[in-house]
This record gives C-alpha cells, structure tokens and sequence, in this order.
C-alpha cells in the first residue's frame, strides 16, 4: 500500500473557530522562494484583500483534491510568473484567525525558472532572513521564519537557480 500525496485528498473534519463556532478550514499551500544571495521573496497584500497591507511569503488556496506540489507549482506561476522545478515540503501548521482557520502547508522552493514579477497587484521585496524578523507578515506566516532561518543555516540540500523559462 503506497501513501502518499492521495492522503491529502482525504475530507478533514470542520475546525472550530476562537468562539466556539464550526468553521471550515481554508488549505494553503506557500512558498519559499530564493534568490541567488539567499535572500527571501514576500509579497504585500493589496488594498482590498483581507489582511492587506500585511506581508506575506507567497502561495495561494490549494484546490479540493489537488496534490500540493501541482497547487504550489500552479500559486507561484500565476501570482509571480515562475515555474518550480523543485521543492520540498518544510513545514505544515494550522493557525486561527478569530474569523477563520487556515491549513498552512510550506515547501521549500530547490530550483524555478523565471524573475518572480508581481502579477496580481501586490508588491514584491527580497529581504535577508534577519529582516524576514521585523516585516509586518501576516500572523500566520510568522512562525514560518524560524523554519526558514534553521534550513538556512544547515544550508540547501541543492542550491537555487534563477533561470530563464524554457520554451517548448
């Protein structure tokens, strides 16, 4: 028997929000993406976004029965126009907004092709992990910096290529 991705497509039972009430909660899938200095890349949410203003690391909603890797490669293609080659899985948390729960699943980005690029109207900053600490980020992608600090410092197990997009 092979477990594997076909576990995340498995119904998870409703959360309860801070008061008490039943919730469902929202999956997301992000990304940790680098550049050639090490540096991280995160977005601001724009006006008009719940939360915005806030600085986020990127990603998106996993859609029902999407395997992560095909929602992480599909979130950063259309938020930053990059294509992951490779990535790994870094850190899974869930955290409760007082209106909402969210699901977080985190994966460390190995290789994309591309400049990541703003394509949905918020703005970009690559930030040294030192300043990744005192960014306004969202309150759920906060804990996710102490993840990203300790895999810097043992280093990447492949070293990141920011390339051009092959043409097919």
């Amino acid at each position: 028997m092979r477990l594997g991705q076909e576990i995340q497509a498995v119904p998870r039972a409703p959360e309860l929000s801070e008061a008490g009430a039943q919730v469902d909660a929202l999956d997301v899938i992000v990304g940790i993406v680098r550049d050639s200095a090490s540096r991280v890349l995160i977005g601001q949410r724009p006006e008009g976004k719940h939360m915005a203003g806030f600085w986020e690391f990127p990603g998106g909603k996993l859609l029902a029965s999407e395997p992560p890797l095909a929602g992480l490669r599909r979130e950063l293609y259309e938020e930053l126009g990059i294509v992951v080659g490779a990535a790994e899985p870094l850190l899974a948390q869930t955290h409760r907004y007082p209106e909402r729960v969210v699901r977080l699943d985190i994966w460390w980005i190995l290789d994309y092709a591309g400049e990541a690029r703003p394509r949905e109207g918020q703005r970009l900053r690559w930030v040294d992990v030192d300043e990744l600490a005192e960014a306004p980020l969202l309150p759920a992608d906060t804990p996710i910096v102490a993840a990203v600090r300790q895999r810097l410092a043992r280093g990447s197990s492949r070293a990141i290529a920011s390339r051009a997009p092959e043409r097919t």
